[in-house]
This record gives structure tokens, C-alpha cells and sequence, in this order.
């Protein structure tokens, strides 16, 4: 995650880098500090400034893409900022049809 974040942050805001790098190694400290307390919340919070962080860098620079999978490692268990990989796979033989779709299909027949 912290390569991942750094390498966007480069190719975007090289003068910052020193900063940004610093940054992950500050949260990862407290995270494990606080989940050594069982402090659920401080996990939130954590989770939520990186989510805010990563959401706002690519309101700036929409062609960073790659951000989409850092925001799925950054909370894997929240459907609600997390953005989903689907994978498909699918094999048809004789007549049959394989009809895939990750969201909505109509399969119309005649």
C-alpha cells in the first residue's frame, strides 16, 4: 500500500514526496498501537483520513486510475467507498450460450 500510494504521489507531486513518505509510516504506527488496545475507533479514523486522502487526489488527477485498487486495500470491508474487482469466468460448448455481465443483463430471445 505505502510503494503504491508513493508512486502516485511521484508522478504527481514530486516536490511532496519526503512528506507524503513519512505519512504512511506515522498512521501504521498508530494503527498497531491502537489495535494493541482494541481501539476500534482509532482503526476507523485511520482508515477514513486515508480513504479522504486517496478520494481527494483523485478528484484532482481523475486519469490516476490505479488509485481505484488502493481505495479497495484501504478498506476492504467497506462496500460503500470500496470499489469491487469481479472476475468471470465461463465456458460454453454445442448450442449453449454463456451470457456474463457485472451488473445488469437482458437477454432478449426469439
Amino acid at each position: 500500500m505505502r510503494n503504491g500510494v508513493l508512486a502516485l504521489w511521484r508522478g504527481v507531486r514530486p516536490d511532496h514526496e519526503e512528506h507524503v513518505a513519512a505519512q504512511p509510516d506515522a498512521s501504521r504506527r498508530d494503527l498497531l498501537d491502537a489495535r494493541a488496545h482494541g481501539d476500534e475507533g482509532t482503526e476507523r479514523e485511520i482508515a477514513a483520513e486515508w480513504r479522504g486522502r486517496v478520494r481527494r487526489l483523485l478528484v484532482v488527477h481523475p486519469r490516476l486510475v490505479e488509485l481505484r485498487s488502493l481505495m479497495t486495500g484501504l478498506a476492504p470491508g467497506a462496500p460503500a467507498t470500496a470499489i469491487p474487482t469481479v472476475t468471470q469466468r465461463a465456458t460454453a460448448s454445442g448450442n449453449s450460450r454463456v451470457c456474463q455481465a457485472g451488473r445488469d443483463l437482458n437477454v432478449g430471445q426469439r
